[in-house]
Parts: structure tokens; sequence; C-alpha cells
């Protein structure tokens, strides 16, 4: 269990320092001046990898709490 834990706070803390744009979206984005778009366009790409992986978890654990609560009675 604690090993459980420890990865899923390893993998938020990986999760937070990753830089999520393609050689080309990077290319494009650091030839401009400000690099606010470049933040954004990061946090988007990583915002849309994100919701996937919530989603099947959250189905998981409902779905692993049904089949837990059905042995014990």
């Amino acid at each position: 269990m604690k090993k459980k834990v420890l990865l899923i706070i390893a993998s938020i803390v990986f999760f937070l320092n990753t830089n999520a744009q393609c050689a080309m979206c990077r290319a494009v984005l650091e030839s401009e001046e400000g690099q606010s778009t470049a933040e954004g366009v990061n946090n988007g790409i990583i915002y849309l990898m994100a919701i996937p992986y919530i989603l099947v978890g959250t189905i998981g654990y409902i779905i692993y709490r049904t089949y837990k609560g059905e042995k014990k009675e």
C-alpha cells in the first residue's frame, strides 16, 4: 500500500515538471519573443493528456469498489 502511495505522489511531482510540446510546436513557439503563448500551449497539452487518465482511473476505482463490495456480502 505504501508503494502505491509513493508511486502516485512521484507521478504527480514528475507530471508537474513535464514539457509536453512536440518538436514542431516547440520550434514555432520558441521563435516568438514572449513565452506566454508557449506556456499556454504547453499547459493545454498537459491538461488534455491528464483528463483520459483521470477518467479511466475513476472508472477503474468504481469497478474495484463494486466487485470488492460484492465479495463481502
